[in-house]
């Protein structure tokens, strides 16, 4: 997580892609040299894979200025962040990220000349990026930053998740895709199919190495919800091609385009006997030789126009459909558009769970779960009349086991009649009780659940309990006859299955889904998501044959951890906006002549209702939909942006509270801890005379007596300016950022230990006889109940402050300006432990972004050391009466942090804390200057004027 190590990183992928094309050429040289045959040409490209960071390093090495040309032609990367760093937080990973996003983008336009004539093709048009995704179970990159979009075109790469993988179909954490054996061998499949065997080469083609990871990696099922009400036939490959026929396995004519292999043939003995299916749902149990016909005007009638077929039979080995003109065809006189078509090849295989247990050989104990499905849609099925399931007969084979149940349902059915919408008013209530939904029998096979929260925001465990499958009642007692009911319904009734569909992450498919949480890896409500990315659609395949019970819940735990992993990003945006807010009112307060609150109090004071909460986290939300709209960016969904906003800032502004209350704790106890030691020592020191404590005691009175170190005592700003920026730009900007928050913590100790010193800190006011504690102070003519150790302020503004008072109020200053520095140290922490780890492998300096930054904030933290830097800024000589003070400053860029927020960008924030920091350090010297000139900006805490 540093952007120096990961520039170091891409030098050394592009020394070694150089020294690997070298090496084949020496070793070439060498065989030559000794006479030794040499054969093939030398490898002029290398395939780079690379995972985690790994990938946006290979990404980076690729538009390197020294690696040479067409080095790299093909990327794999396996749960890589493409779009910015997960959690960005180091503003030179930020700037690294995008300045190679930027590079990428230019490479893939078209090079003109000055004039707008065509040059060249583009630079990376040679490329081919292929993103593979962990899914919902990676917690470190999430599927949203590993998308490519906008980055590369969909001519040269695309994001898959592993979810929706062929043969994969897992969900995997971010270590696991290294070794998991499904993707690890449809991985290699696919790399090996990417070389020419004639050449020994990668194919040179682009659209060719794209096409071959289209097929290896993506399944027959679309990764976006189009597949139940689009055609996805007729637009792959057209249906009257003029080619070379085979027959079937029924001697029928077919087109040889989508038949199936010549070499999987079935015995010809049970055609003669064909059923003829009546009703719109069909059914087959065994593997008995037999063809089904289904008229398809007919049963396709009443708008249910869509046939599915779910199955566990192999295709072509197993079962086979054709679309036929009409029944007894005879093909040799038809023309070559009325012919019969084979679309057994559509058929998609998708995960099966376990198959059922058997007690004996060849016995069935439940339905086996189907592993494939098949669909056609009115496009697909039109012109045609017939269409024919046909069913291999059951083989035996001598000495081996019979093959395990089998099972296919289809039926014709209306899309609209089983589409169900979960309203998120039902989704909430279910975080408290499930909800339970009957489906009866004869229900449509496909099931369409329509979430409209998404599932990515809200898991939800979706549970399938068979309720009946038209069995009569046993008789036997309620509990006997639920389990004699449920066993002989699973005889019929086949495992449901998931497919379930999200914007961002793809595809998702559950087998045997009688109870599984659902959760995909999607992030709604952004600043840049899309309408429709809120929603989740779930399509569940369920035996038309048998009713069941839906229940859905919603875990609180599960949302709440899904919503601060979905959103820290923004959450730490808030919160830097929510502590310049903060700073804001305690500036505001100073300028008015009020007492100075504490941390505590500024930020709830920015959560009071109305006006504050509106001006502070609505308007910034809305500010960001209007630059939507001037930038012609897509709108986000509205009510779910605003909500998830605004739960965000309520989330920062908690986590701040908690930070404020935890450090002040720590503060106060030190002070009362120190002052109680120092009274104990200088009683006990009058009463006890000891040689070597007077001989420590004065040889540290001459130590702090010399020159060097009574100069440094009374200029501590500097001190603490010169060792942090040192520190900052040969060492780490964390390391130098540490330096200014242990002189804030410093200057906050002195400030309380002061005030408990003058008893001030103890103070208290006994009402009644009671004897309780009240501590009041005065704040916009009321009295508000406050921590120990606020003590009262005077009755009346204008009158005096006490020396405790204003102790008090300098260390609210202090302390407000540790907890932004605080957390801007921690945003730093990442990167310092992975300097940290690479000690002693060659040490670099820091780049000069984040060195530049950090010395503004160091800056900041430096020139505003006391409240009363607070109230002189800089005023507009054209304007009059118009001044710009610090709480400005502080409200503008809090809105910016906010903005931030919403963007994901949480260390841009650094950039406007920098600006502080150098305005500020510009208007203390302008200070000094008009102090030296005799031109004082005096300001006092109630008026300010020139004199």
């Amino acid at each position: 997580m540093d952007g120096g190590i990961l520039e170091e990183h891409t030098e050394y992928v592009v020394n070694a892609i150089h020294r690997i094309l070298d090496q084949y050429r020496e070793s070439y040289d060498v065989r030559a040299k000794e006479g030794a045959a040499t054969s093939g040409n030398l490898p002029k490209s290398v395939i780079l894979v690379g995972h985690s960071m790994g990938g946006f390093v290979a990404r980076a090495a690729i538009i390197h200025p020294r690696l040479r040309n067409a080095a790299v032609s093909t990327v794999l990367t396996l749960s890589s962040p493409h779009q910015s760093p997960p959690v960005a937080l180091q503003p030179s990973l930020g700037h690294y990220f995008a300045h190679v996003n930027q590079q990428w983008r230019k490479g893939y336009e078209v090079q003109t000349s000055h004039t707008g004539h065509y040059v060249s093709d583009p630079i990376l048009s040679h490329v081919v990026v292929v993103s593979v995704s962990g899914g919902y179970n990676d917690y470190q990159v999430r599927t949203k930053l590993e998308s490519l979009d906008g980055i590369v075109p969909p001519t040269n790469g695309f994001m898959i998740s592993s979810t929706g993988m062929k043969n994969v179909w897992l969900s995997m954490e971010h270590q696991a895709i290294l070794w998991c054996n499904q993707l690890v061998v449809q991985v290699s499949h696919t790399i090996l199919s990417l070389i020419d065997s004639r050449t020994g080469q990668p194919f040179p083609d682009t659209q060719k190495r794209l096409t071959i990871f289209t097929r290896m990696l993506r399944s027959g099922i679309p990764q976006s919800f189009n597949w139940m009400m689009q055609s996805h036939l007729a637009s792959q490959e057209p249906k009257h091609v003029l080619v070379k026929d085979v027959k079937d396995a029924a001697g029928s004519l077919v087109h040889a385009s989508t038949a199936c292999p010549r070499n999987v043939h079935w015995g010809d003995d049970g055609f003669e006997r064909d059923i003829y299916i009546q009703t719109t749902t069909v059914t087959v149990l065994a593997m008995d030789g037999r063809r089904r016909w289904l008229d398809i005007q007919k049963l396709g009638s009443n708008g249910k126009s869509h046939f599915i077929f779910v199955t566990n039979l192999a295709p072509c080995s197993g079962v086979r459909l054709h679309l036929w003109p009409e029944k007894g065809l005879s093909t040799s006189s038809l023309p070559l558009s009325s012919r019969v078509l084979e679309v057994t090849s559509k058929m998609v295989p998708i995960p099966s769970g376990p198959a059922p247990t058997q007690i004996e050989p060849g016995s069935q104990t439940e339905q086996p779960p189907p592993s494939a499905v098949f669909r056609l849609g009115p496009e697909d099925m039109h012109g045609f009349r017939f269409l024919t399931i046909s069913v291999a007969p059951r083989p035996t084979v001598s000495g081996r086991p019979p093959p395990a149940a089998s099972m296919a349902v289809g039926q014709f059915f209306n899309p609209e009649e089983g589409k169900i919408e979960l309203p998120p008013l039902l989704m909430l209530q279910s975080i408290y009780s499930k909800k339970d939904m009957l489906v009866k029998e004869d229900h449509p096979l496909v099931l369409n659940l329509s979430f409209t929260i998404s599932l990515g925001l809200l898991p939800a465990t979706l549970s399938l309990e068979t309720a009946g499958c038209g069995i009569k009642n046993s008789g036997l007692p309620d509990e006997a006859g639920d389990v004699e009911n449920s066993r002989l319904c699973k005889l019929r009734c086949f495992p449901p299955v998931a497919l379930v569909w999200d914007e961002t992450s793809g595809l998702h498919i559950f087998p045997n889904m009688y109870s599984k949480k659902i959760v995909v890896d999607s992030s709604p409500a952004l600043w840049t998501s899309t309408r429709g990315s809120d929603k989740t659609t779930v399509l569940l395949l369920v035996d038309p044959h048998c009713s069941y019970k839906t229940s859905i819940a919603v875990s609180a735990t599960a949302a709440a951890g899904r919503f601060l992993l979905l959103y820290s990003p923004q959450i730490i945006g808030f919160s830097i906006a929510v502590i310049l807010f903060a700073l804001m009112r305690q500036a505001r307060a100073w300028d008015l002549d009020l007492p100075m609150p504490s941390m505590v109090t500024a930020v709830e004071t920015n959560l009071r209702m109305p006006l504050p909460f509106f001006l502070l986290a609505i308007v910034p939300i809305l500010v960001s939909l209007l630059l939507s709209f001037l930038m012609s960016q897509p709108f986000p969904p509205f009510a779910n942006f605003i909500i998830v906003s605004v739960i965000c800032y309520l989330f920062a502004n908690g986590s701040v509270i908690i930070l404020i209350l935890v450090s002040q704790l720590v503060f106060y106890v030190a002070a009362i801890v120190h002052i109680f030691i120092k009274t104990r020592w200088e009683v006990w020191e009058g009463k006890v005379n000891f040689a070597f404590v007077r001989w420590f005691i004065n040889l540290s009175s001459s130590f702090f007596s010399l020159k060097v170190v009574r100069v440094l005592q009374g200029n501590p700003s500097l001190v603490t300016a010169l060792a942090a920026i040192i520190l900052v730009f040969l060492v780490h900007p964390a390391l130098g950022l540490f330096v200014l928050l242990f002189s804030h913590s410093l200057c906050c100790h002195s400030m309380l230990c002061c005030h408990a010193r003058r008893k001030e800190l103890f103070d208290y006011k006994n009402k009644g006889n009671d004897g309780s504690r009240q501590f009041t102070s005065k704040s916009d003519g009321r009295s508000n109940q406050r921590l120990p150790l606020e003590e009262n302020s005077s009755n009346s503004p204008d009158s005096s402050k006490s020396f405790g008072d204003t102790q008090l109020e300098i260390f609210h200053h202090r302390h407000g300006l540790l907890i932004l520095h605080l957390v801007a140290a921690l945003m730093f922490v990442p990167s310092l432990a992975a300097c940290l780890q690479r000690m002693g492998m060659g040490q670099s300096f820091p780049w000069f972004l984040d060195t530049a930054l950090c010395t503004g904030v160091i800056l900041h933290g430096i020139c505003l050391t006391k409240p009363e830097f607070n109230c002189f800024l800089f005023s507009f000589p054209s304007i009059r009466s118009t001044e710009v003070r610090l709480d400005f400053i502080y409200l503008v860029a809090g809105y910016y942090s906010f903005l931030c927020g919403l963007a994901l960008v949480p260390d841009r924030v650094f950039y406007i804390m920098a600006t502080i920091g150098i305005i500020s350090f510009a208007l203390r010297i302008v200070h000094r200057r008009n102090i030296e000139k005799g031109e004082v900006y005096m300001v006092s805490r109630k008026h300010s004027h020139r004199h």
